[in-house]
């Protein structure tokens, strides 16, 4: 089953970092990602650029509405994902919880949709 694992950070704790830690945080991030192609987990993996990059696109009445950054303000944001096929949701948990920045944010792990529903978006 496929997973999409949503990483969650904040920005100024990762700015914080000394280059050697940074180097190490990244090099540790990278070697796990080549790990899990290689064992033919790893669909695809992203990171974001800064929340300073964000925009934000609502139609509301018929009226386009951009907005510079995220949708909400919160100390940890969205900073990259990874998509897996895992056997379960505890593999995919096991998974994401050995993400290098898991030790610094919170990464989300949620089910993929094989199909949009005709009955209802979410029950």
């Amino acid at each position: 089953m496929k997973y999409i694992c949503l990483a969650y950070e904040e920005e100024n704790k990762l700015n914080s970092l000394t280059k050697n830690e940074w180097d190490s945080l990244r090099t540790e991030t990278l070697s796990y990602v080549e790990d899990l192609r290689r064992r033919g987990i790893l669909i695809s993996a992203e990171p974001l650029q800064s929340i300073h990059n964000a925009t934000t696109v609502r139609i509301r009445d018929g009226r386009l509405s951009v907005t510079d950054g995220p949708f909400a303000e919160t100390k940890e944001t969205l900073g990259g994902f990874f998509l897996i096929d895992a056997a379960d949701l505890n593999e995919a948990i096991q998974i994401a919880a050995k993400w290098p920045s898991a030790r610094l944010g919170s990464i989300e792990v949620r089910p993929i949709e094989v199909k949009l529903r005709e009955e209802s978006r979410y029950l």
